[in-house]
């Protein structure tokens, strides 16, 4: 099962992603954006946004072939066309046909009630986490896509998504 999991900027993707692959012993798909700005130094502008999204694409379908259950994926396709839209007042049409054509068993909308923190250049400068949630719920709707909303501490959120997925 491919597994989305995303949300707005420290929300507790990352966390999670890593605690679901450690307690169900199976893989997780770092977001590659993070990768982007160290090596870049900057962040994205929009002539980025396909290819940091072709790339994170790219990284889950290697990922399948390790994954045994379980595939989690730290962010998608979506949550570039959503920060597209939300920094760049649109989605490139190719970084939607992308977002679209990417299929997940389950999607995990991490809820922006973590507190947020100031993350260099990978985060913004100041909280957008509600901005960004609302757009994402818009998208998700837009688009039909059903989703579960994951919230609180780590240990909830876990127990949360067992519920989902069975222990």
């Amino acid at each position: 099962m491919r597994i989305a999991i995303v949300g707005s900027a420290s929300s507790g993707k990352t966390t999670l992603a890593q605690a679901l692959a450690e307690r169900y012993r199976d893989v997780w798909v770092p977001e590659y954006l993070r990768e982007f700005v160290d090596l870049h130094q900057r962040v994205p502008v929009e002539a980025d946004q396909l290819h940091i999204a072709e790339t994170q694409a790219a990284r889950e379908e290697l990922a399948m072939a390790r994954a045994g259950r379980f595939l989690f994926c730290d962010t998608t396709p979506l949550m570039t066309a959503v920060y597209s839209r939300h920094y760049f007042g649109r989605i490139d049409p190719r970084l939607a046909a992308l977002a679209a054509s990417r299929r997940y068993d389950v999607t995990l909308v991490c809820a922006p009630d973590m507190p947020w923190k100031a993350d260099g250049l990978q985060r913004e400068p100041e909280d957008q986490s509600a901005a960004v949630h609302a757009l994402l719920a818009e998208e998700l709707a837009a688009r039909a896509i059903a989703h579960v909303r994951i919230h609180g501490p780590l240990a909830q959120r876990l127990r949360q998504v067992e519920e989902v997925l069975g222990s």
